[in-house]
């Protein structure tokens, strides 16, 4: 609304022609959110301490976790109404790719917003049911999926693009339905199963997001796209200014959510975030490039898969404990130098991926 409204008066004076450049509007956006996230985090830290909305410990986790039981949590809300605040004053709402965009946060953080609601208002009660939190979700992906599929201007909605070549298209078909609700659902929980230290998924939310903003400009960007040889989707650019709040308000979450962390996300604020980035990667053909950039949600997702799959035909764990960053903790590492080093491949992977623009 911002932006609309001091571009209009760009004939009166001409400086305000900045605010119709994505670059300037993506980086107002980051700031904005940083900001929202940052001021108001004392005073939602205070709220939910006083309703109780505080973390509970497993007993069978790490001994170290113990004296996190108390720490505020459900912080996901603060993250999105930064989120959504800066988009609606930086961003042009009247690109429909914007609003896939705010569904699909609002919508997979809603899910996790009723699972956390649930655990505290329910005696003994472990949120949602699995299923009913599984199927929230495929219904939401597939919901996006289907619109983003009989786009009637997307010419490559059914297209699945391969990284390091040039213009090597796959049309799925019809297919690509399910593959993209995979892709959504797959990076919401992975994102929800990173979260479980201090700062560790914010963080890297932060660099997979700073990565997906290059890659969505270049997209968007006709010259680049064409010299970079990669797919030009026509009002794409426009989701940089979505990125550039994404990161903003992880930034400014994550100076309350570093160790030792005075507020958590909980499920609104993972599941809304890895929603949003599936959703993202869906929207610009990066699925493929979604697995490096977030890398580390990956790792994080198959290090449980492969844990129940093997106590569940032999017997026997293959980590200390799932998801891999706990086996860590149990081997000795103190949690902060487990949060860096995830954090430093994290940013390998987000450069890495990003060199798929030139190696083609």
């Amino acid at each position: 609304m911002l932006a609309i409204l001091f571009y209009n008066l760009h004939d009166w004076f001409s400086p305000f022609n900045i605010f119709r450049y994505i670059t300037f509007r993506s980086a107002m956006a980051a700031i904005t959110a940083l900001l929202i996230s940052f001021l108001l985090a004392p005073w939602v830290i205070e709220k939910l301490k006083k309703f109780s909305l505080t973390q509970y410990v497993r007993d069978d986790g790490p001994q170290t976790h113990v004296n996190k039981a108390g720490t505020p949590t459900m912080g996901g809300v603060l993250i999105l109404a930064s989120i959504i605040l800066s988009i609606l004053m930086w961003g042009d709402l009247t690109s429909k790719y914007i609003w896939i965009m705010m569904l699909a946060t609002i919508g997979f953080g809603l899910i996790g917003f009723t699972d956390d609601y649930l655990k505290f208002t329910r005696q003994n009660s472990k949120g949602l049911r699995a299923w009913y939190k599984f199927g929230a979700q495929i219904i939401l992906a597939l919901t996006i999926g289907l619109i983003l599929y009989h786009d009637p201007n997307d010419q490559y909605a059914s297209v699945l693009s391969i990284p390091f070549f040039k213009k090597w298209l796959i049309d799925m078909g019809w297919f690509y339905i399910p593959f993209s609700v995979f892709v959504i659902v797959g990076s919401s929980n992975a994102v929800n199963l990173t979260d479980g230290i201090d700062g560790l998924a914010t963080g890297l939310v932060g660099i997979a997001t700073l990565a997906n903003g290059v890659l969505v400009y270049i997209s968007g960007h006709l010259g680049f796209a064409q010299y970079l040889h990669v797919l030009y989707l026509p009002g794409i650019g426009e989701l940089t200014v979505f990125c550039g709040a994404m990161f903003g308000a992880a930034l400014g979450f994550l100076w309350y959510n570093s160790y030792p962390a005075e507020i958590f996300m909980g499920d609104v604020g993972s599941l809304g975030f890895g929603g949003a980035l599936g959703t993202l990667a869906v929207i610009t053909k990066h699925e493929i490039v979604l697995a490096v950039v977030g890398g580390m949600f990956v790792i994080e997702a198959l290090s449980v898969i492969l844990q129940v799959a093997s106590y569940k035909f032999t017997g026997r764990r293959i980590f200390k404990m799932a998801p891999i960053h706990h086996h860590f903790e149990l081997k000795g590492w103190p949690e902060p130098k487990v949060i860096v080093r995830f954090w430093i491949v994290g940013i390998i992977l987000a450069l890495l991926s990003i060199t798929t623009l030139k190696v083609r």
